[in-house]
């Protein structure tokens, strides 16, 4: 006997995962043609099970399920195709495998669920490629800014306007509005940490989505100088007061950490190596990213100031000048208890009792609760951690998590009294 829910969700992730850049691992930059051949993947499967298939302003690709109650709100459910450079198999990709799952689930059996099942497939998740949060999901609610509209991709230097357009958007009438009606929104997508492995469970319901506060083009300057020749107190090392950062803020990291606060802290590009550093020269210039991710904005708020006192103490002690440049910010977003109640409820009956935790990382998800939906997320259990080759994910822990939405989603109305 078939079971069309792992058959769907392993034919998808081998079909999508066949598309990118050359490894290692994957490689799906957003608005780009490689991500605009995976959503060809996912509106061929949705065309042999006979769905609708819309695509809005921004690109994002809607394969709609009808259901009993045509008036009442739809459930969206999905993720994004786009990685980051040299990224996983599941990032992502898991989510929209999951929706697409789901909906194969009732075309199999025949059965109607009590509302539409809108798989969903965003576009250009991942802000590594633009400095922008969310903008698929923000422009198919038609929350992003001409500003926004602006910003440049990492590796081409063309606007987020042009590349959209060149996938087969239209800017315009993503500013123009109105964007899709609330209704609800739930995600499936790995773990991005070792909490659930660590603890042999498949999956949890998520409370939450961490915001962040990041740098992303942030540098010392110091100066110049000969290895050998300059003494200590006469050095500007951009490397050494960098490290300084560094220490100062794993310090006050801990001490949040101790005090009961979410918070997380990380340097994640360190530049030190251009055709100017050398073996024998005191470092004159570094750059550096800086992210750090809260459930709480007021713990965001404290650590940018202690960011600020840090660096003043730096600059004075070792005579350089710290250029964070400009920062963005995203928003954090409670998710709905209401959804992971009924996920929980059909959970038990068939075995599970999913922990509530919260994310780490951003998602989907997080849009559209800002947007006002009833927005929910489930976590895939996953080990050797995330946005690398080595993703891990048992693709029959993703399966389970489906069956547990399908059971949520059953309708109560077709069953015998």
């Amino acid at each position: 006997m078939t079971d069309v829910i792992r058959d769907t969700i392993d034919r998808i992730l081998t079909r999508v995962n066949a598309i990118g850049a050359g490894g290692p691992g994957f490689t799906r930059p957003s608005y780009s043609p490689l991500e605009t051949e995976a959503h060809g993947v996912i509106e061929e499967e949705a065309g042999a099970l006979g769905l609708g298939v819309t695509r809005d302003a921004g690109s994002n690709l809607f394969a709609r399920l009808p259901g009993r109650d045509r008036s009442a709100p739809p459930l969206y459910i999905g993720s994004h195709l786009d990685t980051v450079p040299m990224g996983g198999a599941y990032d992502g990709v898991a989510g929209v495998a999951a929706a697409m799952a789901l909906v194969a689930h009732f075309v199999e059996r025949g059965e109607t669920p009590p509302c539409d099942i809108v798989a969903t497939v965003t576009r250009a998740e991942e802000s590594v490629w633009f400095p922008v949060s969310y903008i698929g999901s923000r422009a198919a609610l038609s929350r992003l800014t001409a500003e926004e509209m602006e910003a440049r991709r990492a590796d081409t230097g063309r606007t987020l306007a042009d590349h959209m357009r060149e996938e087969g958007g239209d800017p315009d009438r993503v500013l123009a509005g109105p964007g899709l009606p609330a209704a609800t929104f739930l995600e499936l997508h790995i773990e991005q940490g070792p909490l659930l492995d660590t603890a042999h469970e498949p999956f949890a319901l998520i409370e939450g989505v961490r915001g962040g506060l990041r740098y992303r083009f942030a540098a010392i300057e110091g100066v110049w100088a000969h290895s050998g020749g300059a003494p200590r107190h006469l050095r500007s090392d951009a490397v050494f007061a960098l490290a300084d950062m560094i220490s100062a803020l794993d310090r006050d990291w801990a001490e949040m950490l101790e005090a009961g606060h979410d918070l997380a802290v990380t340097v994640g590009r360190v530049d030190a190596a251009t055709d100017e550093h050398a073996f024998a020269k005191v470092p004159g210039r570094v750059g550096f990213c800086l992210d750090m991710r809260s459930i709480d904005p007021a713990v965001l708020d404290e650590m940018d100031r202690r960011l600020g006192r840090i660096v003043s103490r730096i600059e004075e002690a070792r005579g350089v000048t710290f250029r964070l440049g400009p920062s963005s910010r995203s928003t954090p977003s409670a998710l709905s208890k209401t959804l992971a109640d009924r996920l929980e409820e059909a959970a038990g009956p068939l075995g599970f009792s999913p922990r509530r935790m919260v994310s780490g990382g951003g998602h989907d998800a997080a849009a559209f609760a800002a947007a006002g939906w009833t927005s929910g997320m489930v976590f895939i259990r996953n080990w050797d951690g995330s946005h690398n080759p080595d993703e891990g994910m048992d693709p029959a822990d993703l399966a389970d998590a489906v069956r547990c939405v399908a059971a949520a989603w059953a309708d109560a109305q077709a069953r015998p009294a």
